[in-house]
């Protein structure tokens, strides 16, 4: 289950002797980031595909042979990239967003790009709910100030219970519909969402008078305790949430952002804490990753805030099952077959 180093090397898409000249080229795989040692056995065991892993020394001669790329958020794919995998058929990436993918420039060299929908979706609902919930009762602050030596009076910290209270979400998709399920389960609390794209089937088995959907996104903050975001990012969603939205939020409302950075105005969120408006922000995606002491040196100014490294997926059980999920897409897709959800 352990996460495969990205040091190991691949089987080898040259015959021993072979001198550079490609013999019985077949399908290749070309796996760009470090995946499950499961999902990687699964590849090893396919005797009719080649990969290559990352950190092989021949994947900067063989790319060209590529026919199927898998990847993650982390490796960015340009249309000069796509140009230059001559084979290249497919393009697997592991998670929902593809804003590290040219889109266009794949559908113009008619590259198919395939995501996995719906894996990630428990794992990001349970960071969001925990990133409020520690928000709410000042548990990073206080847990700081215990490690520097500091006295504390309770009294002096309180914090906020979110029993009871209305969730705000940015997007209702299967990630926000999981986290509403935890809300309205956990906190016994409402939910009022903001989605043009807003599919009613999904949200069909919530009780009626717990799950409320607003026109216009300018409703929701003016309602809600905790905000959550849970869009893609796009020209139409980049600083969805900026300093109209934030003015419109309730005093002592909780802000998490673990869709994408940029969706939530960086700028504008430092301004709204310098005001002392919100309660807590909780930060799982920037507009610079992976952050830094430099680069959220603003944002960790405030004892409020709480960063982490784009961890929404980062579990376990989910990691092993998306690694697998994706390496059998890859797979299928190497051998002619199209599965899963395509999104050109």
């Amino acid at each position: 289950m352990a996460l495969q180093d990205s040091r190991i090397a691949s089987a080898s898409l040259f015959n021993e002797g072979d001198s550079g000249q490609h013999a019985d080229v077949r399908p290749a795989i070309f796996v760009l980031d470090p995946n499950y040692s499961d999902a990687i056995s699964t590849l090893s065991a396919a005797n009719d595909i080649d990969f290559v892993l990352p950190g092989d020394s021949r994947r900067h001669i063989d790319y060209e042979q590529a026919t199927v790329l898998l990847l993650r958020s982390k490796t960015q794919i340009t249309a000069e990239d796509i140009k230059s995998y001559k084979k290249l058929e497919a393009i697997v990436k592991q998670g929902v967003s593809t804003d590290n993918i040219d889109l266009r420039a794949a559908a113009d060299a008619s590259v198919k790009v395939f995501n996995t929908p719906g894996l990630n979706s428990e794992t990001v609902a349970e960071l969001s709910i925990s990133m409020a919930l520690a928000l709410a009762r000042r548990i990073p602050k206080i847990d700081r100030r215990i490690r520097s030596g500091e006295p504390i009076i309770p009294s002096q910290a309180l914090g906020v219970s979110l029993y009871g209270k209305t969730l705000g979400l940015v997007g209702m998709g299967a990630i926000a519909s999981s986290l509403a399920k935890k809300w309205i389960g956990g906190m016994d609390g409402r939910t009022a969402g903001y989605d043009p794209y807003y599919n009613e089937k999904m949200w069909s088995s919530f009780p009626a008078d717990k799950v409320r959907r607003v026109s216009f996104l300018d409703e929701m903050p003016k309602v809600a305790d905790v905000v959550s975001i849970h869009v893609p990012l796009t020209d139409t969603t980049r600083d969805m949430i900026s300093t109209p939205q934030l003015n419109l939020m309730k005093p002592n409302v909780i802000l998490i952002n673990a869709a994408r950075g940029g969706i939530a105005n960086e700028k504008a969120l430092v301004e709204t804490l310098k005001g002392r408006k919100l309660f807590g922000v909780g930060l799982d995606t920037l507009e610079v990753e992976p952050p830094t002491l430099q680069t959220c040196k603003d944002l960790l100014s405030f004892p409020n805030v709480l960063v982490t490294p784009h961890i929404g997926a980062s579990i376990i059980e989910n990691q092993s099952q998306s690694g697998l999920a994706t390496v059998e897409m890859a797979l299928s897709l190497a051998r002619g077959q199209e599965s899963g959800s395509r999104v050109v």
